[in-house]
């Protein structure tokens, strides 16, 4: 008769690893079975390759639906983590159990569940009392279904209760995590204990929750008899504790029962590999239901329990890093109060009536003596400590994709080592390895792997530099497996991606933007496809704005072009033509237009003068006349015809006396003023020039806004607002000084008139007192 022991433990508690390895090494059975899909089989013996280093991840993903996939992460505190590994290294044979992912899944996909932003172990995200999970699970707490609904039982909440804890996290953590009595007897007491909460879960047969679970649990059976036939001595099996009940083979129900509530699940065809990890993605405050609230932390308590000799007491080595910490952000944490702190710590467990120091304790401890009662310090060194900053490996013998392939090569060869933590990479784009850095990071940011994010870099303008903000997440695996279907490199994906969004974009400015994307990321063979789409819709594009919005990203092609050598002659083409229809169409598209139609030609005459001012030899005169015709229409928005002016103005096409002349008409009493206000705002919007150096325009502005009716200003005060707020703080200071001095100089006395010729004896005294002689 074959002997089977089910351990129940937490997802990624240390305290249930290192129960597990002893009860491994304790029982030496000759099968293993750990939960988890029996897709992962394929991977399991990867797991003792000396260049697989957690935090891990299985990723399974449907094959013809790559963004429908799972994530079942490990770190090496994981219970799982050190059975697979006890089993692979001792040639113990060793299985994994769950619902496959094949069916668990294509069930996904058929109830239309979206896959999550941020990637979590979708089957196993539940807290310490097992598989809570889904989008509905608190820490601590229930799972809430619906109002009408009974609620799942709290295993861990309930225990927590009995034992006298209003915590169930730090009950979980004393009760298991920080004590090693037998580990047989632990597991047993635990299944007991679960067993009798299950009993109280009083939810109907079809809850979703129910239903999911009840299938989980089949499929388990189902393995665990399979094996059990097989006739296998002695079988551990390693599961999450709310399974372990349901797993006792004394209890099992009939087969033909479990057959039945398997039967007729649908099948995708799914495929899997090892992906990196990061210790902040196995934190609960990442959105993983079965996260853990300090990664780092737990990783410390089984280093030290797994240790042959530790190297000191727990709370004293963990204060030891948090100095280290301190020290390296330049504060100070002398030896003294490393040792202080450590008994201050013990000191509080004992009042706390804890069995030994944990984490709060441990943070309160550091917090009064290391870092002087104020929390802040401690702040700074809790990402990196408390949660930690790991980044796992995998060997390059795991199945990939060529795309993922390919994308590991180049990150050699470039010398760009993926990291968990956030760095800033500078680029200078005249050295050839600089410049292929940010050619692959644009490649990577059009297929929507957004390893690298565009940051500001600095001071410098030149053309020449840049900075990406680099930060490796594992979702971008996803996005990466998503990616591969568009090609088997980075370079040919991209392409093919840019390609098929040209055929499928209908805006030009759209078509605009992609074509400068495919420059930076130098796709010769997608600047083609998008200029060839750009031209089909240029040719049968009537509207004036969507011609103005495609200038700007078409001139930066043509005149960057030549810095990444790219031919950019048929852009140019295209360009010049577009120019030509905007401007022939400009006039007349610019008359009758509402506020929210006229703020949309404004922000398109913007982007197109941005455009014309970048690239020389464009028909400038053509587009000068079309903004001569649109300032001149006193029939067209103000807003509109206000910018051209400015344009205009700017360009030395109109002085400042035509600019006055303008102005003192729209500011007739006959001009309504809202429109006088939106001229305005044409006119000055982000920049007081005009204003400060001209005092013949401010003084016409100052004059007609103390003349606008009161019945009106409140409709007329948002708009000025707006234009005179995109000042600068001097700017508006100036003006204000400016106003001030001329109001002053209004208000002073009048001159009085002087009689010459009365004053003459007057005069004629001084002159003889100072000793001058008049003429003869």
């Amino acid at each position: 008769m074959t002997d089977v022991h089910i351990l129940g433990i937490r997802h990624h508690g240390p305290g249930s690893a290192h129960s597990v390895a002893e009860a491994l090494s304790t029982l030496k059975p000759n099968l293993v079975l750990v939960e988890g899909p029996p897709e992962l089989d394929q991977v399991i013996p990867l797991v003792t390759d000396p260049d697989m280093v957690p935090p891990v991840a299985g990723l399974i993903y449907a094959v013809d639906e790559p963004r429908l996939a799972s994530f079942y992460p490990m770190a090496t505190f994981s219970p799982e983590w050190v059975a697979l590994r006890w089993a692979v290294s001792t040639g113990t044979p060793v299985r994994a159990l769950d619902l496959p992912a094949a069916h668990s899944l294509a069930l996904k996909s058929a109830s239309g569940v979206a896959p999550a932003e941020i990637p979590a172990d979708q089957e196993e995200a539940v807290q310490p009392d097992a598989e809570n999970s889904d989008d509905d699970s608190t820490a601590g707490g229930t799972t809430a279904t619906a109002p009408h609904q009974a609620y799942r039982p709290d295993a861990i909440g309930l225990l927590a209760e009995a034992a006298g804890y209003s915590d169930a996290e730090r009950w979980w953590e004393d009760a298991v995590e920080q004590r090693s009595p037998d580990p047989a007897e632990r597991f047993e007491a635990l299944i007991d204990a679960i067993s009798e909460i299950r009993s109280l879960d009083k939810r109907p047969v079809d809850h979703p929750d129910v239903v999911e679970n009840n299938r989980r649990e089949a499929a388990m059976r189902r393995i665990l008899r399979a094996a059990i036939r097989e006739g296998h001595d002695r079988i551990v099996v390693v599961c999450g504790a709310y399974h372990a009940p349901a797993l006792v083979p004394a209890g099992f129900p009939p087969a033909a029962a479990d057959n039945k509530v398997l039967a007729g699940l649908p099948k995708i065809k799914v495929s899997v590999t090892w992906v990196p990890w990061t210790s902040d993605r196995l934190s609960l405050n990442s959105g993983y239901g079965a996260g853990v609230a300090a990664p780092g932390w737990y990783q410390h308590l089984f280093e030290h329990w797994m240790a042959p000799e530790p190297a000191g007491d727990i709370a004293t080595t963990w204060l030891v890093r948090v100095a280290h910490a301190l020290r390296q952000q330049n504060l100070d944490a002398s030896t003294a109060s490393v040792v202080e702190a450590s008994r201050m710590a013990t000191t509080l467990a004992a009042v706390r009536g804890r069995p030994s120091p944990g984490l709060p304790e441990l943070d309160d401890a550091a917090q009064a003596v290391l870092c002087d009662g104020s929390p802040l310090p401690l702040a700074l060194v809790h990402s990196e400590l408390t949660v930690g900053r790991d980044l796992g490996t995998v060997p390059d013998t795991v199945p990939t994709l060529p795309l993922l392939a390919d994308l590991a090569g180049s990150q050699r060869k470039l010398r760009m080592k993926a990291s968990a933590m956030e760095e800033l990479m500078v680029l200078d784009l005249r050295k050839p390895n600089h410049l292929a850095r940010s050619v692959l990071l644009h490649r990577l940011a059009l297929l929507g792997v957004d390893w690298g994010i565009p940051t500001d870099s600095g001071r410098t303008s030149g053309t020449f530099k840049e900075a990406w903000t680099l930060q490796w997440r594992p979702e971008l695996e996803v996005s990466l497996v998503e990616a591969s279907r568009y090609g088997t490199t980075v370079a040919s994906a991209a392409a093919a991606f840019v390609s098929e969004e040209a055929q499928a974009a209908e805006a030009l400015a759209t078509l605009g933007r992609l074509l400068e994307r495919c420059l930076l990321a130098d796709l010769p063979d997608g600047i083609a496809g998008v200029v060839s789409a750009l031209a089909a819709r240029t040719a049968l594009q009537h509207d004036v704005p969507p011609l103005l919005e495609t200038i700007a990203p078409l001139a930066r092609t043509c005149r960057y072009g030549n810095v990444r050598g790219v031919d950019v002659g048929e852009v140019r083409k295209i360009l010049e033509a577009t120019v030509v229809r905007a401007c022939v169409g400009l006039p007349t598209a610019c008359a009758g237009l509402d506020d929210e139609a006229a703020s949309a030609m404004r922000r398109a005459i913007d982007s197109a003068q941005d455009g014309m001012t970048l690239l020389p030899g464009l028909p400038t005169d053509d587009w000068h006349t079309a903004l001569g015709a649109v300032a001149s229409s006193d029939k067209i928005h103000g807003s509109v015809a206000g910018r051209a002016t400015r344009i205009l103005l700017d360009a030395g096409l109109v002085d400042s006396n035509d600019v006055a002349l303008r102005l003192a008409r729209r500011l007739s009493v006959a001009s309504p003023a809202p429109g006088t206000a939106a001229w305005l705002d044409g006119l000055l919007s982000g920049d007081a020039t005009l204003l400060i150096h001209d005092r013949r325009l401010l003084a016409l502005v100052d004059e007609w806004v103390d003349g606008v009716p009161d019945d009106i200003f409140e409709d007329v005060l948002p708009l000025l607002r707006r234009t005179f707020s995109a000042f600068s703080r001097p700017e508006r200071r100036e003006i204000g000084e400016q106003l001030s001095r001329t109001e002053s100089s209004s208000h002073a006395a009048p001159a009085t008139y002087l009689d010459l010729a009365a004053a003459g004896p007057a005069i004629s005294t001084m002159a003889r007192i100072l000793g001058w002689e008049a003429p003869a």
